[in-house]
């Protein structure tokens, strides 16, 4: 079935512009509810949302969905994706709701769906759920329409759950951390974790209102979190987005350190500690060839899979891996969380920091990234993939690379861009062919 609705991660687009109006939100609800209702206890639903100015609308449309079809409602205010999911399967819920747009600007929004074992749907889920959204809604009698409320220790459920993925023998005492919160929905969890924990917290990016998430800030713009650290001489800095389940680092001499990076980091530590599982790790096609190579020269493997964490972690359940993320900074680890999880990453790396006792610019450069480079041409309308000259330029580049590197080139799943990636040892080579692929996508767009 095509996808009118679901992309790679949930539903997403403009505020107010279909998909991503009250409407449409109101009808999920309607629909994820009536799917969901299974077996004979009363059915809740948990929603969680990020900082942007829409997320109260939104919640209240998909309130009212859930509702008027007999699902009880549990909102938790702003909070990470992944504390959604924790909190979904923590409170036996039959669903959960996490209403954010991720890394996008504030006047996008989306709408992501969990099951009861706090796991994102399936593509089976989700075209049910999209099938019924063009159906009549069964609405159920007056007495059994659900009920809403707020809870109010959420936060610090999740700020429990996050420390306990920390090694109990292990502080954080005397490192100075920078931490940048995108202005996004961990803007107040994430620094309560590592200050509980002894860290000197430095903190940008912790004052959301309502239209700065994303901002000059966060894991796609480290900007800001670069000239903190250099500032502050802080040890190391942590860079969340959005919603954050996305995790980019910054060491101590302001470079960025990205997901292939802090995946070898971790599945080494992991391997060393006997407690790496599926004899590597998950990644997506994005993923540098660098971490290939260094996977194996440790004996690894790294699994490949199409772009999207969710399609990470299905490969991760279905072959036994406990690491997997992917390049932009989503980590997800099996063995603590569902999803990717940047607070609970980010304090895996920081474990090893303290444990090496090395400077983190030195710890966490694990191997030389072959010359990588990726565009977005953003287009209106149509298929640019499948112009004849776009076809034409692409085969050309993958003749001029002749098996020395590789070529991505894809739709996004969350915006109207054509993503043109290409890699090899010839850096020069590798621009070239990623310009000349940009161009024909434009004058096919």
């Amino acid at each position: 079935m095509t996808r009118r609705y679901f992309g790679t991660d949930g539903i997403r687009g403009r505020t107010n512009e279909s998909p991503m109006t009250p409407e449409i939100a109101m009808k999920v609800g309607q629909a994820a509810g009536a799917h969901f209702q299974r077996g004979d206890h009363r059915h809740r639903v948990v929603i969680g949302k990020d900082t942007r100015l829409s997320g109260y609308m939104m919640e209240s449309a998909l309130v009212a969905g859930f509702t008027s079809v007999g699902m009880d409602v549990v909102m938790v205010g702003p909070m990470p994706t992944p504390a959604v999911a924790m909190l979904t399967r923590s409170m036996r819920a039959d669903l959960g709701v996490m209403i954010s747009a991720s890394h996008n600007p504030f006047a996008d929004n989306g709408i992501k769906l969990f099951g009861p074992d706090g796991y994102k749907l399936s593509d089976d889920d989700e075209a049910i759920i999209e099938k019924a959204l063009d159906q009549p809604v069964r609405l159920v009698a007056s007495a059994d329409i659900g009920r809403a409320r707020r809870v109010e220790d959420a936060r610090g459920r999740y700020v429990h759950a996050v420390k306990s993925s920390f090694p109990e023998h292990l502080r954080l005492d005397g490192l100075r951390i920078v931490l940048d919160c995108a202005n996004g929905a961990a803007y107040d969890v994430a620094p309560s974790a590592l200050w509980e924990l002894g860290a000197d917290v430095i903190t940008i990016g912790v004052s959301p209102n309502g239209t700065n998430i994303n901002e000059k800030c966060g894991s796609t713009d480290p900007k800001a979190l670069q000239a903190k650290v250099s500032e502050t001489r802080a040890d190391i800095g942590i860079a969340l987005d959005g919603d954050a389940d996305r995790l980019i680092v910054v060491d101590n001499h302001g470079k960025v350190v990205d997901g292939d990076q802090l995946m070898a980091l971790i599945a080494s530590g992991a391997q060393a500690r006997g407690e790496l599982r599926g004899g590597g790790v998950v990644a997506t096609v994005m993923s540098n060839l660098g971490l290939e190579r260094f996977l194996g020269g440790k004996g690894l493997k790294l699994h490949r899979t199409q772009v999207g964490d969710r399609y990470v972690v299905e490969a991760m359940r279905a072959e036994g891996y406990n690491v997997g993320g992917e390049q932009s900074g989503h980590i997800i680890m099996t063995d603590h969380a569902t999803t990717g999880d940047g607070l609970i990453a980010a304090l895996q790396v920081l474990a090893q920091l303290v444990e090496s006792g090395r400077p983190s610019a030195e710890l966490l450069h694990l191997f030389d990234p072959l010359p990588q480079l990726l565009k977005n041409v953003r287009f209106a309308g149509g298929e640019p993939l499948k112009d004849e000259k776009v076809k034409a330029a692409i085969a050309d580049a993958e003749q001029r690379l002749d098996g020395t590197g590789r070529l991505v080139i894809r739709k996004s799943g969350t915006e109207p861009l054509i993503r043109v990636m290409a890699e090899g040892e010839d850096k020069g080579l590798v621009e070239a062919m990623v310009d000349q692929i940009c161009e024909a996508v434009r004058r096919a767009a």
